[in-house]
């Protein structure tokens, strides 16, 4: 009776173990996807005045894929991101001439705070 019992809590902390890294590994797959997407129309935005609103449905998608997954710090700063690119559209496309007031703006890098958050996110799910 006890290797019972025994079996039964190595197969069911094996069972919970795998449905933690298979949520995991969505929320990696899903952050790399919005910060990949995020990044190229954020490049587009610095350089042209247009963005394919398409393309911020499909982020605005995934925000909404990591209201189910992630945790509310993840999605403000998706969120952020997000409104970081609709606000550089607005302004006037820009040159390397541009770059070092760019830099200087901390505007180059939207992503540190959502990429903290993610790491943050991801370490808390107990596999590390």
């Amino acid at each position: 009776m006890t290797s019972l019992i025994a079996t039964w809590l190595s197969q069911n902390a094996q069972a919970r173990t795998q449905v933690l890294i298979e949520h995991r590994t969505r929320r990696q797959q899903l952050y790399q996807t919005f910060i990949d997407d995020a990044s190229r129309l954020y490049a587009q935005a610095l350089t042209t005045d247009q963005t394919e609103i398409g393309d911020l449905v499909g982020l605005y998608a995934m925000i909404a894929r990591m209201r189910v997954l992630s945790t509310s710090a993840v999605v403000s700063h998706a969120e952020a991101v997000v409104g970081t690119i609709i606000d550089t559209v607005s302004e006037p496309a820009k040159t390397l001439h541009d770059l070092p007031a760019i830099i200087d703006s901390k505007r180059i890098d939207p992503f540190r705070d959502f990429a903290d958050a993610c790491r943050t996110d991801l370490r808390k799910s107990g596999l590390d």
